[in-house]
C-alpha cells in the first residue's frame, strides 16, 4: 500500500547564496529521499521555503538599507531558480512572509496559550542605546562561556552548539555598529518546555533504533539534563505580530515561528490544488511518516522542542480528542561540510557557491558528490582533488563509460535497436537476478537515510555489469556468434535500464537523458515549475513539482527488445587535472578579497 511521506527541508534564511554545505547538508538528501519514494509507489509530500523574518535577513537588511520584504523576496526568487537547476523537488517551496503561515502560527500560539503552555516573564534583554531599541539574540554576538568562541551569537555558538541567552555572552557587542549594549527588563511570553519533559523522554526511548546516535544522544541528553522555558516573542518590527491585545510591537520569535512552517506549508500546498484538507493525510494519519532534513546545528530545534510545539497543540484542527498533528519519524540531521581543510563561511566567502558552481559545471557531478562524501555521522571535507577523482573514475570511467560502449556498441550493431536476445545462459541470469534482487536493500537504505551507503551499493552494480561485459566481449563474439553478441548487449542493456532507476533519486538529469537515450518516451524525474501563487492580499513566488506523469517505478527493467534507440551521447564530462588548482586559486582570491 502507498504510504504517506512527509518530507520537511530545513528552511534557508533569505539573506544569503547557498553554498555546498547547505546543499549537502540538508537539501539535496531530502530530495533524494522523495524522488525514491516516488518511484517506490508512495505518497509524497516534500515542503519548505525561504525564511523570512529571521534576524540575518534584518541584519543584512540595514546593512543594506533596504526594507527586509525586498531582501528577502530577492533572495528567495534566486533560490527558485538554483533548485530547479540543482534538481531539488518540492512538491512546495514557499516563504514564511505569507498570509497563510502567519494565520497558522498565530494559531498554534493562540491554542499553546490556551492550553496552558505559555508563561509571561519579565526578562532583562540587551538594548542599544545608540539604535534605540532592542537586540533580537543574533543582532548581539560575544565570546562564548562554555568553549571561548569568539564569534558566538546570542542565541547559539557555532563552535560548541551551547543554547545560550544573550546576557550569558562575555563582552556582549551589536553586530549592527560594534557598540556595546545595556541591559533592560522586557515581557515576553516563553514556551513551557519543562512541561514536556515526560511526554518527550517516553517519546525519544520509543522506536528510534532507525535514528542516527548522535542525533538521538543529543535530544535526549539535553531533555534529562533539564529543560528551561524558552522566550518565543521579541521586542521587533519585522515578523509575525503576537495577536493578542496590548502586545503591539512585539512578533513571535523567528526558532517558534519557522518551523510551524512544515505545517503551513502542507495547507497552503493542500489549498492551492484545490483539495484543502488532504494535508491532514500526512499530519493526523498514525501511519503517515514525517522525516525532518536538517543540519546538526538544528537538532534541538526539530527532535525537542517542535515536538513540543506539536505535543501542546492537539486538536489544532480536529474536535476529536485523540487526534494530535504527527511527531518526527526520522530527524536524519547531517554534520557539518568543510571545505578544503576550512570551516565554511560565507561571511570569508571562504565557500563554493551553488550558482557560481553551475557556470563551470553540471548538476548531476555535485549530487554525486556530495552524497558520496556526506557527511552523515561525522563531519567531511569538500575537496576539489577528491571531487574531480570522483568524477572522472567513477562517473565517468564506471558509470558513463558502461552506458555510452554498451549503447554504442548496440546502435552501430543492431539497427539502432535493442537487441532480440537468444537463449540466456547461468551467466546472463545471475546477472539480472542481482541486480533485480537490490532494489529492496537499496530501497531500504534510503528509507533510513543511508543515501552514502545506498550510492556506493548502486555504483558496486555498475561495477559488476562493467566485469560482466569485460568477461563476455561481445565485440569478439559478435564476430562468430551475432545472436550470442546480442544476447549479451541486451542482458547489459537490461541492466543499464535497471541502473538508471537505482540511480535517478541521486542523479536525476543524467538519469532522464538515459531514459531518452534507450528509446523510452516521458519522465522518471517529474517536471518542476515556478508558480505564481495568489492569496486574499498578496501573491508570491513558489516552485512547485509534478510527478503524475512518472514513467518509471522502483523496480527491475521491463526493456522491450527491438525498442529504437536514440543515438547515444556521453553522459559526463571527464575533466581537466588543471581544474582543481583554478578553483583553489578562485577559492583564495575570493578570501582574500
Amino acid at each position: 500500500m502507498a504510504r504517506n511521506i512527509l518530507v520537511a527541508v530545513a528552511w534557508p534564511y533569505a539573506s544569503a547564496n547557498i553554498h555546498v554545505g547547505n546543499l549537502g547538508g540538508a537539501y539535496l538528501p531530502a530530495d533524494i529521499y522523495a524522488r525514491y519514494h516516488r518511484l517506490a509507489g508512495d505518497r509524497v509530500l516534500m515542503v519548505s521555503g525561504s525564511d523570512s523574518h529571521g534576524t540575518p535577513i534584518t541584519v543584512a537588511a540595514d546593512r543594506e538599507g533596504v526594507h527586509p520584504r525586498d531582501l528577502f523576496e530577492r533572495y528567495h526568487r534566486h533560490f527558485l531558480d538554483l533548485f530547479v537547476a540543482m534538481g531539488l523537488s518540492y512538491d512546495l517551496f514557499t516563504h514564511t512572509d505569507t498570509e497563510n503561515h502567519h494565520r497558522v502560527a498565530q494559531d498554534i500560539f493562540l491554542r499553546l496559550h490556551e492550553n496552558g503552555f505559555l508563561l509571561r516573564k519579565r526578562e532583562k534583554q540587551l538594548y542599544s542605546t545608540t539604535e534605540g531599541r532592542f537586540l533580537p539574540d543574533r543582532y548581539v554576538e560575544g565570546t562564548c562561556p562554555f568553549c571561548g568562541y569568539e564569534h558566538a551569537r546570542g542565541d547559539q555558538c557555532e563552535h560548541c552548539g551551547r543554547l545560550m541567552d544573550p546576557l550569558e555572552l562575555i563582552n556582549p557587542r551589536s553586530r549592527i555598529d560594534g557598540s556595546t549594549p545595556i541591559v533592560r527588563e522586557t515581557e515576553h511570553f516563553y514556551l513551557n518546555l519543562p512541561a514536556f519533559s515526560e511526554a518527550l523522554k517516553a517519546w525519544l526511548q520509543a522506536g528510534k533504533a532507525h535514528w542516527r546516535p548522535q542525533v538521538l544522544n543529543f535530544a535526549r541528553n539535553m531533555v534529562e539534563q533539564g529543560l528551561q522555558p524558552r522566550p518565543i516573542t521579541r521586542d521587533l518590527d519585522w515578523g509575525i505580530p503576537v495577536p493578542l491585545p496590548g502586545w503591539e510591537g512585539k512578533c513571535l520569535y523567528v526558532w517558534f515561528e519557522a518551523v510551524i512552517g512544515y505545517l503551513s506549508a502542507s495547507i497552503e500546498w493542500a489549498q492551492h490544488r484545490g483539495t484543502p484538507e488532504v494535508w491532514k493525510d500526512w499530519w493526523y494519519d498514525p501511519e503517515a511518516r514525517t522525516t525532518y532534513f536538517i543540519g546538526k546545528d538544528n537538532i534541538v530545534f526539530h527532535a525537542v522542542i517542535w515536538p513540543a510545539q506539536l505535543m501542546g497543540t492537539v486538536r489544532l484542527y480536529e474536535d476529536d480528542p485523540d487526534r494530535r498533528l504527527n511527531l518526527p519519524w526520522h530527524v536524519p540531521a547531517n554534520e557539518f561540510v568543510t571545505l578544503e581543510g576550512r570551516k565554511i563561511s560565507g561571511s570569508r566567502n571562504w565557500a563554493i557557491w551553488v550558482d557560481d558552481y553551475l557556470t563551470r559545471y553540471d548538476p548531476d557531478p555535485l549530487r554525486y558528490y556530495l552524497t558520496a562524501n556526506a557527511p552523515e555521522t561525522r563531519d567531511t571535507d569538500f575537496s576539489w582533488a577528491d571531487f574531480l577523482r570522483r568524477n572522472n573514475d567513477e562517473l565517468v570511467a564506471t558509470w558513463g563509460n558502461l552506458v555510452h560502449r554498451t549503447l554504442n556498441f548496440a546502435y552501430r550493431n543492431f539497427e539502432g535497436r535493442i537487441p532480440i536476445p537468444g537463449l540466456m545462459d547461468q551467466r546472463d541470469v545471475e546477472l539480472l537476478a542481482t541486480i533485480d534482487v537490490a532494489f529492496k536493500p537499496i530501497g531500504r537504505l534510503i528509507e533510513v537515510a543511508q543515501f552514502k551507503a545506498a550510492l556506493s551499493e548502486v555504483m558496486a552494480l555498475a561495477r559488476q555489469v562493467n566485469a560482466y561485459l569485460d568477461e563476455k566481449s561481445p565485440w569478439f563474439q559478435i564476430k562468430e556468434d551475432r545472436q550470442a553478441a546480442g544476447t549479451t548487449i541486451y542482458v547489459a542493456l537490461r541492466a543499464i535500464d535497471s541502473l538508471k532507476v537505482l540511480f535517478s533519486p541521486f542523479l536525476p538529469f543524467s538519469s532522464q537523458r538515459l531514459h531518452e537515450m534507450l528509446g523510452y518516451e516521458g519522465t522518471i524525474i517529474g517536471e518542476q515549475r515556478i508558480e505564481l501563487y495568489r492569496e486574499r492580499e498578496r501573491t508570491h513566488l513558489a516552485l512547485t513539482y509534478d510527478g503524475s506523469r512518472l514513467a518509471a517505478s522502483w523496480k527491475a527493467s521491463e526493456l522491450p527488445a527491438g525498442q529504437p534507440l536514440a543515438k547515444p551521447k556521453p553522459l559526463f564530462k571527464k575533466l581537466d587535472e588543471s581544474i582543481v588548482e583554478e578553483e583553489l586559486a578562485r577559492l583564495r582570491a575570493g578570501s582574500a578579497g
